[in-house]
């Protein structure tokens, strides 16, 4: 009886351990989700990529790794970084502009958005629509160190490590990195207050059809991107100038009979205020804007049915992730 003793609490005892292990992967999860999602701009890649590395940790013996959040971080960078190499590719066969997916969150408190996302997390991670840009436009390597390091506090002699390189090229990349960052930024930003006034009165005359009050709005070289995929109808490709752009919201506005949308839900895009757009037969699209000196000079439609699916199911699993209440 003795042995079967033994062997029944040595099993209990690999069970404990193996429900640790998956407990260890769960804490880490906030920042894996987060980091794939910097990296790829894609809520499903993000997904993809974070569960192909809680199997590589599920294989992973537990008394071997001494720091999970940094064999996991690793193991993310390491598989984004192989992520983007195909992402390019399918890219370059992609109908129409390309953006990277949203966050969209309803707006709880008012204009502030303060009981819906912390203000702090946006402006640490940098995860507005035109940073997502910004960021594609690095090679993976530059956007791995920007990210890991700014965003997450990751110390470069842990970059170094997972990136495999020196932590002096580290260093180098992380600076070029934040460079494209600087030049993506608004040299004049406005408050929240203003931000929500000027995107609230830009979408409600795009909307209506109000063409002198859009075109105040915009600035004179404001540029209009659509991502449809392929999928929906939408611009294949970018809109460059206030005059082209005026025209372009002319355009659909006549096309849709000259009739307003059946509802728009002013919400927060990536931290900043935006719209869900419903019109005729409950087709749902996002409006997100840049403002720089009190004008809009970048605008961004999302009408890709696949990601629009993820960006506003209900209630988004990302919510906890990303540090939504």
């Amino acid at each position: 009886s003795a042995p079967s003793r033994i062997v029944t609490l040595a099993n209990r005892t690999a069970l404990v351990d193996e429900n640790e292990h998956a407990a260890a992967f769960e804490r880490n999860r906030p920042f894996l989700a987060r980091l794939a999602y910097r990296m790829t701009g894609s809520l499903a890649d993000a997904d993809d990529l974070v569960q192909d590395a809680y199997l590589r940790w599920r294989r992973a013996p537990p008394g071997e790794i001494n720091d999970a959040r940094a064999f996991l971080g690793k193991t993310v960078t390491r598989l984004c970084l192989d992520h983007l190499k195909s992402a390019r590719a399918r890219r370059e066969i992609y109908v129409g502009p390309w953006l990277p997916d949203s966050l969209v969150e309803p707006v709880d408190g008012g204009w502030d958005g303060r009981d819906a996302l912390d203000d702090a997390l946006i402006e640490k991670e940098s995860i507005s629509t035109a940073m997502m840009l910004a960021l594609e436009r690095m090679s993976p390597l530059e956007r791995a160190a920007v990210i890991l390091r700014d965003a997450f506090d990751v110390p470069f002699a842990d970059i170094a490590r997972w990136l495999e390189r020196e932590e002096a090229n580290c260093r180098q990349l992380a600076a070029r990195g934040r460079a494209h960052l600087k030049a993506a930024r608004p040299r004049f930003p406005v408050s929240p207050d203003e931000a929500a006034a000027l995107t609230q009165a830009f979408i409600d005359a795009a909307t209506t059809g109000d063409l002198n009050e859009l075109k105040s709005r915009l600035a004179q070289n404001a540029v209009l991107r659509a991502d449809g995929g392929g999928k929906a109808l939408a611009a294949l490709k970018p809109i460059f100038g206030r005059d082209r752009v005026t025209r372009f919201f002319a355009g659909v506005f006549r096309k849709q009979g000259g009739v307003p949308p059946q509802k728009i839900d002013f919400v927060r895009i990536d931290g900043a205020p935006g719209a869900v757009v419903t019109t005729s037969g409950d087709a749902r699209h996002t409006i997100a804007v840049t403002i720089d000196g009190g004008r809009i000079t970048e605008i961004y439609i999302m009408r890709n049915p696949d990601k629009l699916g993820r960006m506003l199911q209900s209630p988004p699993k990302w919510n906890t992730w990303f540090g939504f209440r």
